[in-house]
């Protein structure tokens, strides 16, 4: 009898051993997942998330395809048009949406998109948007273009987003080119036109955008529609404004990779995010929105309508959506690298 409850008692503590080692490992944007968020489903769950972040796409893309299957991350958070580029260097896995129950809650209007149709290899996230960002005590004059940007007025004042798709879009559409432009002429007049941008720019940034706003230490610049939603709150003089060439759209994702040992896990998380409350708590916090259509029954109509959140319609229409460009991102790569390494910021 003894040696009976002997064992039953090894087999409780061996168990619960194994429950106190549920983890779950996540590498996603820096700041875009609330840590109030995180401790809530750790309490819920008792699975313990180990958060690595990244500033670019590329850096992630370049951890998992160096590491593979040994990258040991249960969930990635790939922009949209990363996604193609990892599935077909096979760096992601199928994804059973049958195990995420809140799936239903996704708005249908971002499924099925291009990069992924069926979303077999990615669950909608957060939507962003990259406009224009500036200080209304120092600037009086009508901002509604990227071109604003390089008003000589502005020199050491000017904050680029540390992104290079990005940057290189606001410069093409300038030039009345696509800013998924494949052709190296046009690229490299759009390496051009930065150079003349270089003497305003005070810095490049990837994290914590909003910051060097607050303080003041630029007056105006690209930045994110949700880090600028939390600086024009702590800085009543700050405005966001989407340009007329057409704001920048991202489409962040859920990805399981390959390799991913905590699969239960994983699904539980994902289909955590997508509860209404928990994407209102998200949008609320990050201001950012969360494509979840029952999350707007039940979010603040005030926040509901700040266009900062949630542009009008014909900001998404005249908007782009960055697509994988293939080999010519290297073309990309080799004038953003000159930029930065001649603007000696």
């Amino acid at each position: 009898m003894r040696k009976l409850l002997f064992i039953i008692l090894l087999s409780v503590i061996s168990i619960s051993a194994q429950a106190n080692e549920q983890k779950l490992y996540i590498y996603c944007w820096a700041e875009e997942l609330p840590q109030k968020v995180i401790d809530e489903f750790v309490k819920e769950s008792g699975v313990q998330v180990v958060l690595s972040t990244y500033d670019n796409n590329e850096s992630m893309y370049s951890k998992l395809k160096l590491l593979g299957d040994k990258a040991g991350y249960d969930i990635v958070c790939p922009s949209s048009y990363f996604i193609g580029k990892m599935k077909q260097d096979k760096l992601l896995q199928l994804i059973d949406k049958s195990k995420i129950p809140s799936f239903k809650n996704i708005d249908p209007d971002a499924l099925n998109q291009s990069f992924d149709p069926n979303n077999e290899y990615s669950i909608p996230f957060m939507f962003s948007y990259t406009g224009i960002l500036y200080n209304t005590a120092y600037i009086k004059d009508n901002i509604d273009s990227w071109g604003d940007l390089f008003n000589p007025n502005y020199k050491g004042k000017v904050m680029l987003v540390d992104d290079m798709r990005e940057v290189f879009h606001a410069a093409l559409t300038l030039l009345g080119y696509s800013g998924n432009e494949t052709n190296e002429v046009h690229i490299k007049q759009a390496y051009e036109k930065l150079t003349s941008l270089i003497p305003n720019v005070k810095l490049f940034s990837s994290e914590s955008t909003k910051v060097p706003y607050i303080s003041e230490e630029v007056i105006i610049g690209m930045n994110w529609n949700g880090e600028a939603y939390i600086a024009m709150k702590e800085n009543p003089n700050l405005k966001f404004i989407y340009p007329k060439e057409g704001a920048v759209l991202s489409f962040d994702n859920f990805s399981i990779p390959v390799g991913a040992k905590n699969l239960d896990n994983a699904y539980k998380f994902i289909s955590f995010i997508h509860r209404p409350e928990i994407a209102k708590q998200i949008a609320e916090e990050l201001g950012y929105s969360v494509p979840n259509q029952a999350m707007l029954e039940i979010i603040d109509p005030d926040l509901k309508n700040n266009q900062a959140i949630f542009p009008p319609k014909e900001v998404i229409k005249n908007g782009l959506f960055h697509e994988d460009l293939g080999k010519v991102i290297n073309i990309h790569e080799m004038y953003w690298e000159k930029l930065k390494t001649n603007s000696q910021l």
